[in-house]
């Protein structure tokens, strides 16, 4: 396991290639925030997070029951994941941040309009 990547994954850079690309400035894995979100605006406040469809449970309540191996280890530590997304996420919100997540496929499939929701939020926050 120490060989999963948590900063620059692939989704990461498609996406924020993308907000580059709009000419917007980010700050990225910002450790100063509970979470450390992927993509902050820390004047804006918002907050961006990619999660990967195995490690944050995407439509977890079916794929719980198609992982055949270790089952013990895998299906607590993911729901642990979906709990800690939820906790950082009001973490978040508590300190007046606006909270973005966008599942991996979402982002490799459709990264403007994931970028027409970002800037959409930015113009909101002003």
């Amino acid at each position: 396991m120490q060989a999963i990547k948590n900063a620059d994954t692939k989704i990461e850079l498609i996406l924020r290639k993308e907000l580059w690309k709009r000419g917007l400035r980010y700050r990225k894995n910002c450790k100063e925030l509970p979470g450390c979100p992927d993509i902050a605006f820390k004047g804006k406040k918002v907050a961006v997070f990619c999660d990967s469809e195995f490690w944050h449970g995407f439509d977890w309540e079916v794929k719980k029951y198609e992982i055949k191996s270790n089952k013990e280890f895998w299906i607590p530590k993911i729901e642990r994941n979906i709990k800690r997304d939820a906790e950082v996420n009001e973490e978040l919100r508590a300190i007046g941040y606006t909270v973005l997540r966008f599942w991996g496929k979402e982002i490799e499939t459709k990264t403007s309009e994931c970028g027409d929701i970002i800037s959409e939020c930015l113009n909101q926050n002003k």
